[in-house]
């Protein structure tokens, strides 16, 4: 199983128990802002605004919030101003680690960022240090236990524009897309009654480091630690859990 799998299944299993709905708020919040800034405040046109106001649906935020955060991004009411930032590393064992978000105080969170790094046996690198070893990819998952037809599932994904479906996974079906295709394959998986458990246009690595005892330990306390960072959006690292 790819190493951005196994770390979405972690993340998938801990749920909300470990995310205050006010620091989740605060990350969709900036998402819709920033979207709406560099899309425009239209969601036809805008399919990263498209699935920042789907998340906003499913964290229960307030409709007003929403429009808010967007009429920020477009400049039609003030607001603070964010920026887009990216940041590399390595973790235990030499594992990648590629990470964005956005800011208002760009020296600020990088000191911070490098700290997390610190504090959990890894290193902050230079720009494009590791951004080689992911490939943007549309990555669509659907539990087993919910549908059985793998066979069917692959004629529909590929037939609409998917590159490959994964079931390595003991409880995942991956289907895979460019990023280009990514609502075009979601879009015909929901019209076949298929129950989609994940939608995200993400980083896949195009190889993985096998992580297992300590190493594996401060590698899942260092992601978890730099997801939980407000000014965070998403980490991505290719690692493996072994055990």
């Amino acid at each position: 199983m790819s190493g951005h799998s196994r770390w979405a299944g972690i993340k998938h299993k801990k749920g909300a128990a470990d995310k205050k709905k006010g620091k989740l708020f605060t990350k969709i919040v900036r998402e819709l802002t920033m979207a709406a800034k560099t899309g425009g405040g239209k969601v036809d046109n805008n399919p990263r605004l498209r699935k920042a106001i789907d998340d906003a649906k499913e964290a229960n935020m307030p409709m007003d919030n929403v429009k808010k955060a967007i009429a920020r991004g477009t400049g039609e009411i003030p607001g603070v101003s964010f920026e887009e930032v990216s940041y590399e590393g390595y973790g235990p064992g030499g594992a990648a680690v590629f990470l964005t978000g956005t800011t208002d105080n760009r020296n600020r969170t990088s000191s911070e960022v490098r700290k997390i790094f610190s504090t959990h046996n890894g290193n902050l690198g230079e720009s494009g240090c590791v951004a080689w070893m992911f490939e943007s990819k549309g990555s669509i998952t659907i539990e087993k236990k919910e549908w059985k037809d793998e066979d069917r599932l692959m004629t529909i994904a590929i037939e609409s524009g998917g590159e490959d479906v994964k079931s390595e996974d003991a409880d995942l079906f991956e289907v895979v897309t460019m990023p280009a295709d990514f609502e075009k394959v979601k879009a015909a998986l929901q019209s076949a009654g298929i129950p989609i458990a994940s939608a995200e246009v993400t980083m896949i690595p195009q190889s993985t480091v096998p992580l297992s005892g300590g190493q594996a330990e401060q590698m899942t306390a260092l992601l978890e630690e730099l997801e939980e960072h407000d000014d965070v959006s998403d980490v991505y690292a290719n690692c493996e859990i072994t055990g």
